[in-house]
């Protein structure tokens, strides 16, 4: 069945190009793909695909049903919103809703699920079983839309026995695939800080408790305190002797990083309130929480160390993605059957999060990587203003994708 479905993915594919370019043109941001999910119910619904719309209010779910009798249920997912980034390309696709992009690649997500559709509505006599096509809203914004997926039940009717997932990777060349069992992507919690202390005239030192100065000792020291007591094989607050959770052996350490600070004073004015934000990274579910405790009550023993103090929020994200390792076996297995061995990699473990980590939790998943980069040019980098693919790679993740979804089914 192999050959039946690369040669209808060659055939699909000008139709899975014009899918991902219309995508990519009419961008929506998290939550508020309205257009988006119409767009994809009546392409599905052109396919012959029955359609299931309103999933977390603005995603799409289509249910393929192979004719041979017997078979489980497999769940093929793609993301469909995009970034707040203002697109620098000039191609003909570019955005039309300035200030708003698929600068991480879930047009071309979208546009390959579609067309795993369409190859296995067309080769349907060959197998058997229900795949469920998913196209999940809000992946960029906590808190993910497939806790909203799951929350709401729509993995139903049939259950799927397994989900599979994929993303766009410029760092690999088009035609390659990557794939890696285990704990494969961080989990990721924002941090939301209020460092406090008494501002008022900067000619008056002796009546402030600066909240400016405190900030500036706060983040150095935190991370170096971080870095310290939880990088691997550091005992940290734990009892000797105990298992140290820090992290998946031989993966990467915990991160640890601000990305904004704000003090909104003037150059004679200190404000009372200093305002930060950033990531907590970790590869270790028990250790992530307790980094979530530790964190705020360190934070304020640094600002009451100047006099200060500090509101430290913990909004918890995505947790570790854990790709099942039966599962992806079979995927790496059958991605060296449809492209060759020579074109499939072990991908090294990633500090990037994905909300697709939510369903690995709750069934056996496998979210690999699609080359999407040029030969011969540099990668055109993910959630940058210049991102786009190499549009070959989109009839190499469909028939990845429907493969996949036979496979298992088989």
């Amino acid at each position: 069945m192999i050959g039946n479905i690369k040669a209808e993915a060659a055939r699909r594919h000008a139709d899975i190009i014009a899918w991902r370019r219309h995508l990519h043109a009419h961008p929506e941001l998290s939550y508020q793909e309205t257009s988006t999910g119409k767009y994809i119910a009546a392409q599905l619904r052109a396919l012959g695909i029955e359609v299931r719309e309103g999933i977390a209010a603005t995603g799409v779910i289509g249910v393929v049903r192979g004719a041979k009798s017997g078979g489980g249920c497999v769940c093929l997912r793609a993301d469909i919103d995009a970034l707040p980034i203002r697109e620098k390309n000039t191609c003909d696709y570019r955005s039309t809703n300035d200030g708003v992009m698929h600068a991480c690649g879930h047009d071309a997500h979208t546009a390959m699920v579609l067309g795993a559709g369409a190859i296995l509505r067309a080769l349907r006599e060959e197998w058997g079983g229900t795949v469920l096509l998913l196209f999940q809203p809000g992946e960029e914004k906590i808190p993910g839309g497939a806790t909203l997926v799951l929350k709401e039940n729509a993995l139903r009717d049939p259950v799927p026995s397994v989900i599979i997932g994929q993303h766009c990777t410029p760092e690999l060349e088009v035609g390659k695939l990557g794939f890696r069992e285990g704990p494969f992507m961080a989990s990721s919690d924002e941090l939301y800080v209020t460092v406090k202390g008494k501002g008022g005239h900067a000619a008056q030192p002796e009546k402030l408790i600066d909240p400016i100065m405190i900030t500036a000792r706060l983040l150095p020291r935190l991370k170096e305190e971080f870095a310290a007591t939880w990088s691997a094989g550091h005992p940290g607050p734990h009892q000797a002797g105990q298992a140290f959770p820090g992290r998946v052996p031989g993966g990467p350490a915990p991160l640890l990083a601000f990305g904004r600070v704000e003090a909104l004073g003037a150059t004679n004015v200190v404000p009372d309130e200093v305002r930060i934000a950033g990531t907590l990274r970790v590869f270790n579910e028990p250790l992530r929480e307790e980094l979530h405790a530790w964190l705020p009550k360190r934070a304020n023993e640094i600002c009451a160390e100047q006099g200060g103090s500090c509101d430290f929020e913990v909004r918890k994200g995505y947790p570790v993605l854990v790709n099942d390792d039966a599962l992806t076996e079979r995927m790496r297995s059958g991605a060296e059957e449809l492209v060759g061995a020579e074109h499939v990699v072990r991908m090294e473990q990633r500090m990037g999060s994905e909300d697709f980590a939510f369903y690995t939790h709750v069934m056996p998943g496998c979210f690999f990587r699609l080359g999407t980069g040029t030969p011969g040019q540099p990668p055109r980098g993910l959630h940058t203003p210049t991102f786009d693919i190499d549009e070959d790679a989109l009839r190499t993740g469909s028939a990845m994708m429907a493969f996949g979804a036979v496979q298992e089914l088989s």
